[in-house]
């Protein structure tokens, strides 16, 4: 599913106004409408249940005098609350507002003094709903609606955003400021930026996506930047059943280039992830000291060592020998080391290796401070799966200035580097060279443990060993290894969660792929 940008969604506004014959009016008519329909199916009001509506100047304040009214005829007791002189509604929203039955009363919120007063009576309901600011909002709010912001987040009762949680931008995803923190948002059309992309994501709650008339087509044919949010029915199509007569060598030789001495449990779980992935054959190359104990973990796994250096890193005169193995894919990098020779023989390794790489971790480590290698290579298709520290290291950023604008910093680095970035985190980003992005549903806090980004290094090259394109490979891996953890939690809990659980479940993630949750859409 596309997701938005401020001027994307405003743009696809105007042409379902002006080219599909749409009114405005009726927009908010439908968006109020749906919103009010998420609210009785998620919360259930009771009979005469109280609810307040905090509306604001622009179309999300009408927008919540729609919610009002559809509320209102279904038995709630509703109070909206607005920011502002009542004289300052006009346009769509002045109509609904016209609309709303004597019962329904409109308290004006014009100062600081108003708001005391009201403040008690406002917060002692059973719903709260923000519709203060939408999609227009490009500044952090202050003064008074900050302050009402803060006592929304406060309160006892649920909150329920319209569009967008009051505070965040939707250009941005970070958290500029005071930002109403939702049980539920209900957006129109499209997911917008924040409510996908973590930080602000955190201030979203449960993504309903209502359709209120904008097409498909129109959302689908917006200029600009792309950035999809990563659900089942578009990565199904990339799973196809094996044919009869298959044999291994159809599904690709995965080369996991890694271990060190106290390390060695790393490339074994990238090895064992690639072939629960599908991979035909799976090799570890490790330090010659290690390859006894590669052998003890998966029988199905063959090993290749190499030689080591003093400190029980692969040795840089490993690099021809590595050059002429012949595999489909290289995944280079988990439980690597990081001593000098080591990180010669990855830098030439990436500048001379003519088969697709996947990068992890210590691989990551030798490239910081000479990232510029990446554009010098002569493989086609290079996918790096960076954490924020080693995000950070490659870009020459601080880990809080990755976390902050993850997704702009994953484009840019793609782009610049003619790579696929797989920035890993909540809400996993992955990004094209050609600054396409994609924004992942799937996972849970159970997987921050240790081995489980090893275990997506090998399923990542797995699906690019079995010739997926880069992008496919990198999209269904992400999704499936998130899948995967989903139904490992939901066994063993988070808490308890490790990274052979995520292992044994990516099977059975394979097989629910048509299953796998997405959006809740209205």
């Amino acid at each position: 599913m596309r997701v938005l940008d401020r001027q994307q969604m405003q743009f696809a506004d105007r042409v379902t106004i002006d080219d599909h014959g749409v009114r405005s009016v009726t927009l908010m008519a439908r968006a109020g409408h749906e919103t009010a329909l998420a609210i009785r199916r998620r919360f259930g009001l009771r009979a005469r249940g109280r609810v307040s509506i905090f509306a604001g100047r622009g179309n999300n304040g009408g927008d919540g005098f729609v919610v009002a009214r559809e509320l209102a005829e279904r038995a709630a007791s509703v109070h909206v609350f607005f920011l502002g002189r009542l004289d300052e509604i006009a346009g769509d929203a002045q109509v609904h507002a016209n609309e709303l039955s004597p019962h329904v009363p409109i308290t004006p919120i014009a100062t600081d003094e108003a708001w005391r007063h009201h403040r008690v009576a406002a917060l002692d309901v059973e719903l709260l709903v923000d519709a203060l600011f939408g999609t227009g909002l490009t500044r952090p709010l202050s003064g008074l609606a900050a302050a009402i912001v803060n006592d929304l987040n406060a309160a006892a009762p649920p909150i329920v955003a319209v569009d967008l949680p009051s505070g965040l931008s939707a250009d941005r995803t970070d958290v500029p400021g005071p930002a109403v923190r939702a049980a539920m948002t209900v957006t129109f059309g499209a997911p917008k930026l924040p409510l996908v992309v973590t930080p602000a994501c955190g201030y979203a709650g449960e993504l309903v996506v209502a359709d209120i008339g904008i097409t498909p087509a129109v959302i689908e044919g917006l200029a600009g930047p792309r950035v999809e949010f990563l659900e089942a029915s578009s990565l199904r199509p990339l799973i196809r059943d094996r044919a009869p007569d298959s044999h291994k060598g159809l599904y690709g030789h995965v080369l996991v280039i890694g271990g060190s001495r106290g390390k060695i449990g790393a490339p074994a779980l990238a090895a064992r992830a690639a072939l629960r992935s599908g991979a035909g054959l799976v090799t570890v190359a490790p330090p010659v000291s290690c390859w006894p104990m590669v052998a003890t973990f998966t029988a199905e796994v063959m090993t290749d060592p190499l030689p080591e250096t003093d400190a029980g890193t692969i040795a840089e005169v490993a690099l021809e020998h590595v050059l002429a193995f012949g595999a489909s894919v290289i995944a280079v990098g988990p439980g690597l080391g990081r001593s000098p020779s080591t990180t010669e023989f990855i830098r030439h390794l990436v500048t001379r290796s003519r088969v697709p790489l996947v990068i992890d971790a210590d691989a990551l480590n030798a490239l910081a401070g000479h990232a510029d290698l990446l554009r010098s290579r002569v493989a086609a298709d290079v996918i790096v799966t960076p954490h924020p520290g080693e995000m950070a290291r490659l870009a020459g950023l601080s880990i809080s200035d990755v976390q902050r604008a993850r997704l702009s910093i994953a484009r840019s680095f793609a782009a610049s580097h003619g790579v696929h970035v797989v920035l890993k985190g909540h809400r996993t980003v992955i990004a094209t060279p050609t600054g396409d992005a994609f924004i992942n549903s799937t996972g849970n806090p159970g997987m921050a443990t240790a081995g489980t980004g090893d275990v997506l290094t090998g399923v990542i090259a797995a699906w690019l060993a079995s010739g997926l394109p880069a992008l496919d490979a990198a999209t269904l891996g992400v999704y499936l290894h998130g899948s995967a953890g989903d139904l490992a939690a939901a066994r063993h809990g988070q808490i308890g969660l490790i990274a052979t659980d995520v292992i044994d479940h990516l099977g059975p993630a394979v097989r629910s792929l048509a299953a796998a949750p997405g959006l809740v859409r209205a």
